[in-house]
């Protein structure tokens, strides 16, 4: 008996028909996390992106049959496979990922937690006054770690505590407790999972750019890079000046320390010469008799 094919419908071959199409034509192709993502800020994002991006969402199955289709002509764009989590979505885009990344990242919305949410980050409940009057919510608090007392007829959290950590489930008791204390730990947006440009995936730790941090350590390597060539003398538009004036200062010093003559330094070498010998007339007790100053100052004034 011949073996029946797999049924394919004419609406899948199309999505995997259009993105293929989509991963051959785009140089940037970022996976995303559509999972938890409300339809209203689904919608906002896609008016930000709408002129640099195409948001693309279907099945993880037909995704991957598009990027097995298109590989041949991308190298290394199969690895993306590894990071199509959750509900995936892919963008397509000529963008630098970066700038990518950075505009999906300043497009979050804050908002409280839910139960069954992993947490992305630990949650903590800082130390500080609380809104509740003492009651059978301070058994809850304790329940979930964090210590309390009574301030001013109301509860009190004593010290920072961690409810849930990094990674974990939130559950549902701490997500309540959480809201009602106006704690929102979790971030609506789409979340960037990777990156493929030129062969290369680029995770969301690696686009993740703190703009204080990188304009710092700029600000060092340049630093570090002037002090560099100002030590070596190589000479640069940044340090020709610094060089000359060092030039100078060093040819100066070692006209002084050889008593060399030269315009520049002839008025400290006399400076330098009457130093020397008030010094030696005062190590050697020479006394200047005050006819002879008074007729040197004379003559001074003569000629």
């Amino acid at each position: 008996m011949a073996e029946k094919k797999a049924h394919v419908s004419e609406n899948k071959k199309k999505v995997v028909q259009e993105f293929t199409a989509l991963l051959k034509q785009y140089p940037i192709v970022a996976a995303v996390n559509m999972q938890n993502m409300p339809a209203p800020q689904l919608q906002k994002m896609r008016a930000i992106l709408r002129e640099n991006v195409i948001i693309r969402m279907t099945k993880r199955r037909l995704i991957k049959i598009a990027i097995d289709n298109a590989k041949a002509s991308k190298p290394g764009l199969e690895k993306l496979e590894a990071y199509l989590p959750g509900m995936p979505a892919l963008l397509f885009t000529k963008d630098n990922p970066f700038k990518l990344n950075k505009i999906l990242q300043q497009n979050k919305s804050k908002a409280p937690a839910k139960g069954g949410q992993i947490a992305p980050n630990d949650l903590i409940v800082p130390a500080g006054a609380t809104p509740f009057a003492p009651g059978p919510v301070i058994g809850e608090l304790a329940a979930l770690g964090i210590k309390t007392g009574v301030e001013g007829g109301k509860i009190a959290i004593k010290q920072d505590a961690v409810v849930v950590k990094a990674g974990k489930e939130i559950s549902q008791k701490a997500a309540e407790i959480l809201t009602r204390l106006g704690i929102e730990p979790m971030e609506i947006g789409l979340d960037l999972i990777a990156a493929y440009e030129s062969g290369i995936i680029f995770t969301k730790d690696v686009l993740t750019v703190d703009d204080a941090v990188y304009l710092s350590n700029l600000e060092n390597a340049s630093r570090t890079a002037f002090f560099l060539a100002m030590e070596i003398g190589y000479a640069t538009k940044a340090t020709m000046e610094p060089l000359i004036i060092k030039a100078f200062r060093d040819a100066k010093a070692l006209g002084l320390s050889q008593t060399i003559m030269a315009d520049a330094i002839i008025g400290d070498l006399v400076t330098k010469a009457e130093r020397e010998m008030l010094s030696l007339k005062n190590a050697a007790k020479i006394e200047v008799s005050e006819k002879n100053s008074s007729s040197s100052a004379e003559d001074q004034k003569k000629n």
